[in-house]
């Protein structure tokens, strides 16, 4: 097992997820490998610290308290009224209010899914950032580096953008989105890094409210820790672009890689 195959293993050797005979490979090539110790240990480091400093999703202030001034509030004495009528009053109340706990439910949901997936995209980028190796294939363009990947998801990453001047594509590597492989193609804008995640969208509580247009998908944009984040899924499969840069080259970015597939 060379250095490339050991270091796409490095965090599922670490998550008990590789096969025994894989595990003994990787432990094997550690054991005699200093370069590669040395990218474990820095890779093992990081996700400690993200996974420390991830923000949790809150409910904001004003809608716990409108939530405790409905629910919290003593109930006052009323006179009993024997009738149908009343029965049926109470229990359309009812239903309102379970109505209402519902939909702040559903917001709330919308809200946590929507953070968590660009706190997982900007911890993701900046293990990119971060990584001595941001790279494990140099581009020589999209037919070079998309072939760079088979055997090495369980997937086929769809991106025809290959680069231009504005954006050159600079090389791929194997990275990882919450609980599974991606593939990671790193562009440039200037002075500015831009990471594209790419992995299956199964699984994964989408937005369906806020979504904007990203070319020809439907997705969502928002600022994390001074990075912006663009989210999308096309198909089977899940999109996450992130940088430093302004919104509206991200979303140039963005509408030049989301494009109706050719099948």
């Amino acid at each position: 097992m060379d250095c490339n195959e050991t270091r796409t293993h490095l965090m599922d050797r670490r998550r008990g997820n590789l096969a025994a005979d894989r595990a003994s490979a990787v432990d094997a090539h550690l054991a005699d490998c200093a370069a590669c110790r040395h990218e474990q240990a820095a890779d093992a480091q990081l996700s400690v610290l993200l996974e420390k400093n991830l923000s949790r999703p809150r409910a904001p202030a004003s809608l716990k308290r409108a939530l405790e001034g409905r629910w919290l509030e003593p109930p006052r004495p009323k006179p009993i009224v024997r009738s149908w009528a009343r029965v049926g009053g109470m229990t359309a109340a009812m239903a309102a209010g379970a109505a209402m706990v519902l939909a702040t439910l559903l917001v709330l949901r919308e809200r946590a899914t929507d953070t968590t997936l660009v706190a997982e995209a900007v911890n993701d980028h900046l293990r990119v950032l971060y990584s001595d190796r941001p790279v494990e294939v140099e581009s020589g363009g999209i037919h070079r580096v998309k072939p760079w990947f088979e055997g090495r998801l369980d997937f086929a990453p769809i991106v025809e953008f290959g680069g231009n001047d504005d954006f050159p594509l600079e090389g791929g590597s194997v990275g990882y989105f919450i609980d599974r492989k991606a593939a990671t193609f790193v562009f440039k804008r200037r002075l500015h890094e831009i990471t594209l995640f790419v992995f299956r969208a199964e699984g994964l509580h989408w937005p369906v409210v806020g979504l904007r247009p990203i070319g020809a998908a439907q997705g969502t944009f928002a600022t994390s820790r001074g990075f912006h984040v663009a989210l999308w899924r096309q198909g089977d499969l899940g999109y996450a672009l992130v940088s430093d840069m302004n919104e509206a080259d991200l979303l140039t970015l963005g509408a030049l890689i989301a494009v109706p597939s050719k099948e």
